[in-house]
């Protein structure tokens, strides 16, 4: 199905040819080692992703500090000591003509009190809500702190592209620490990265520019935003738009936008991707909700989005992209249920979380993925791989 816009290449501003236009999202696949090193069985089921027909593959939570975990299992790259296991998840993941990013993210106030006992933070404002319990109060960073995390970001990155890896990807989605700058909820600082939006982005910003200038303009560097964040005093929809357009004037490569669900959105997610490519020339891709190719092709061509951004499906289907685009594809749908209404709204976040890690592992082992709806089943497979720190509320990625 060679017509299909998807199928067609894509030009980043870097000059990086991407092969199509499915972008495998990051998913979390927490298989790291003990010491959060990438094991053998992260490479393995790269190696499926790639093999699968994507243009773009990111990678799941990556931890630029080994002392701020946001969950167990991550990778962490924040030394040299595992070059040689990273550089094999890097040639892995690069089959196929595949673009292999690497996520670079640090939890801030959002790494669970089974991690830290002092989380930092741009302010010293606590995780509300229910999940407040799960977390500590975080300790406000000193400036000079801050331009240490920035330098962590920037090593980080230029470790991924030492190993092999083809870009990374800046994770400022979902309440962590890039996300906490920029909103003023969560950044009441008065020093030069916080107060105005031009100093609460300047975090973002020096490190987007640092993996510049070390890795250069030939490496492909995008940022992840989500239309979750976004709250009236907090982090405005002009404030996101603003961010987008600064970055895209920096020469970011791509920027990807998550929202709740393409095809059913109540954020008017159509609408504002469609709004954010008639102002910026950065290539966008729109993560969620996907399931039909007939809205992924209108979604190309109204140009709300560059590319298609998949995560869940693709632990349905790791080939998902061939099955397209060789004609083969039928409608991935991943649900569940503990029979309990309150609790499915509870525990809806964790079971798809865990649904993914248990797919992700048996992948990688070479064994079929196992289609089921039961949400207890998750619950438990959840413990299994993790104990009970498998139960700690946990972000997406």
């Amino acid at each position: 199905m060679s017509y299909l816009q998807i199928a067609k290449p894509l030009r980043l501003p870097s000059g990086i040819n991407v092969k199509n236009r499915f972008f495998k999202s990051a998913m979390s696949e927490t298989m790291a080692g003990e010491g959060g090193q990438p094991t053998k069985a992260i490479a393995s089921l790269y190696h499926q992703w790639a093999l699968g027909g994507a243009g773009i593959v990111v990678t799941g939570n990556v931890m630029v500090d080994r002392k701020a975990m946001a969950e167990p299992g991550n990778v962490v790259v924040d030394d040299q000591t595992d070059r040689t296991a990273l550089s094999r998840w890097a040639e892995a993941g690069r089959a196929n003509g595949t673009q292999l990013w690497l996520q670079l993210n640090h939890p801030g106030r959002q790494s669970p009190r089974i991690f830290s006992e002092q989380p930092v933070s741009p302010s010293p404002i606590r995780v509300t809500g229910p999940n407040r319990p799960y977390f500590y109060e975080p300790r406000e960073l000193r400036t000079a702190e801050v331009r240490k995390i920035i330098a962590q970001y920037i090593h980080a990155a230029e470790i991924a592209q030492l190993a092999g890896f083809t870009g990374v990807q800046l994770h400022g989605a979902f309440g962590y620490l890039i996300t906490q700058f920029l909103s003023k909820n969560t950044n009441q600082r008065t020093d030069e990265y916080g107060g105005t939006l031009a100093n609460r982005m300047r975090f973002l910003i020096e490190i987007y520019q640092g993996i510049r200038e070390s890795c250069g303009v030939r490496f492909p560097i995008s940022l992840k935003l989500s239309l979750t964040d976004l709250s009236l005093n907090g982090f405005t929809e002009d404030e996101m738009t603003a961010v987008i357009q600064k970055m895209s004037d920096l020469g970011i490569d791509l920027i990807e936008i998550v929202g709740d669900n393409y095809e059913n959105s109540e954020l008017g997610f159509s609408g504002y991707a469609h709004m954010i490519h008639q102002l910026v020339d950065v290539p966008i891709v729109i993560s969620g909700g996907f399931k039909n190719i007939s809205t992924m092709e209108e979604a190309l061509g109204r140009k709300d989005t560059d590319m298609i951004g998949i995560c869940t499906a693709a632990v349905v289907a790791t080939d998902l992209p061939n099955r397209i685009l060789h004609d083969r594809y039928q409608p991935v749908t991943v649900g569940f249920t503990t029979g309990n209404k309150r609790l499915d709204a509870k525990y809806k976040s964790l079971m798809i979380t865990s649904y993914c890690e248990q797919q992700a592992r048996r992948i990688a082992s070479g064994k079929p993925v196992q289609l089921y709806t039961n949400g207890w089943r998750t619950i438990v497979a959840c413990v299994r791989m993790h104990g009970k720190k498998g139960l700690i509320p946990r972000r997406p990625v």
